[in-house]
């Protein structure tokens, strides 16, 4: 059972209850899926007694929900922390602290599949409802099967925590999960750039014409502006590739524009004189208005750094492989980059411990290999 929070005084007498536990659960339900302008529109918290879904939308101060989590005698248990941290950042300047994080607990486990359903299943047999994945939070009132689903992501949580936490226990991995959990207290919300290059940001935009890229830009600006006034998701207006279809044909007529064969037709007859008219203004600009994208030299080959990088992805490879890890969570490409750029190449552990990206326990269980690739 859940009990749905829409006062303030029930928020403060669940926080205040929450508080008293040594561990709570956490989630949060965001709709970028659905609308432009995103926001938290639901916060799930559980002991492992009870659970209690938080309405934003109707209680305008959330912050003893930002006590809990700043709270260090409470343990927060999240499942793929990063995003929840950010947004929670975001909206309301909350900051977690002793966060465990069940996915980073699987990764390091060696579990092939680390989303929350199949966590759940392996470890509890408890099968997750999958219809709300991409639901409409925004939406009120919440139907109570919706309210079900929410209430389902954070109520086994404590339990697939503490299963976790005994596999890595027997696996000797307890502190590696620690020390990656410690590190997400500092994650803070950075968000989308948003400036006016940011069509430059669509997958094949820098493959077209300046003229075309110019298109590119009048019809992304009038994307945004109608989502911005419906308050839906960029995607619902019109996709990416029918943009880059139509920027790319320029067509001049509804009789081209139909032929554009990345253009729905429904979607060329519903927004067909809008994306002409933004057509028509690219086609409208002289040569010099016309967008370029600026095009960095490439720094020459390091054959050094190349092959000292392959060394060391080889034996990284290995050692995953010995402990039946993903190569990439035992030490990521750009981790290794980092040590293979170090100079003067470390020669003993003490050298390994001042590149920055490096874990103190990446180093424990990696260091001797990176230092056998790099001699």
């Amino acid at each position: 059972m859940h009990s749905y929070i829409r006062t303030p005084e029930a928020l403060a007498e669940t926080v205040a209850a929450f508080r008293r536990e040594p561990l709570v659960a956490a989630d949060t339900e965001a709709a970028s899926f659905h609308r432009y302008r995103d926001r938290i529109f639901l916060v799930q918290l559980a002991t492992r007694a009870r659970t209690a879904i938080v309405d934003p939308l109707v209680l305008p101060d959330l912050s003893p929900v930002g006590a809990l989590l700043a709270d260090p005698g409470v343990e927060k248990v999240f499942h793929d922390a990063d995003y929840d941290l950010r947004i929670l950042d975001r909206d309301y300047g909350f900051r977690a602290v002793r966060v465990f994080d069940t996915r980073i607990a699987a990764q390091l486990a060696g579990e092939p599949a680390v989303g929350l359903a199949a966590l759940l299943e392996k470890y509890l047999g408890v099968k997750l409802a999958k219809e709300h994945q991409k639901a409409d939070w925004s939406r009120r009132p919440l139907p109570p099967a919706m309210l079900e689903y929410a209430a389902a992501d954070t109520q086994h949580l404590p339990a697939l925590r503490d299963a976790l936490r005994d596999r890595l226990s027997q696996l000797g991995r307890l502190a590696w999960a620690e020390e990656e959990c410690a590190r997400l207290e500092s994650l803070r919300w950075t968000g989308a750039p948003n400036g006016t290059d940011a069509f430059l940001r669509l997958k094949g935009a820098r493959a077209l014409t300046p003229r075309s890229l110019a298109a590119l830009r009048e019809l992304y600006r009038w994307r945004e502006a109608v989502a911005r006034e419906q308050d839906k998701a960029t995607f619902r207006i019109i996709g990416n590739d029918a943009l880059l279809g139509v920027a790319k044909a320029l067509p001049r007529s509804p009789a081209d524009l139909a032929q554009v064969p990345q253009l729905p037709a429904t979607l060329a007859q519903r927004h067909g004189p809008a994306l002409l008219e933004s057509v028509r203004r690219a086609l409208a600009l002289s040569e010099p208005e016309l967008p370029h994208v600026e095009r960095g030299a490439r720094p020459p080959r390091d054959a050094t750094f190349d092959a000292r990088l392959e060394r060391l992805k080889t034996v990284r490879n290995r050692v995953a492989a010995e402990l039946g890890l993903d190569p990439g969570v035992l030490c990521g490409r750009s981790t290794l980059e980092a040590v293979a750029r170090t100079t003067p190449v470390p020669n003993d552990r003490a050298g390994l411990a001042r590149v920055a990206e490096l874990r103190r326990w990446q180093i424990d269980v990696l260091g001797s290999a990176l230092l056998a690739a790099l001699a």
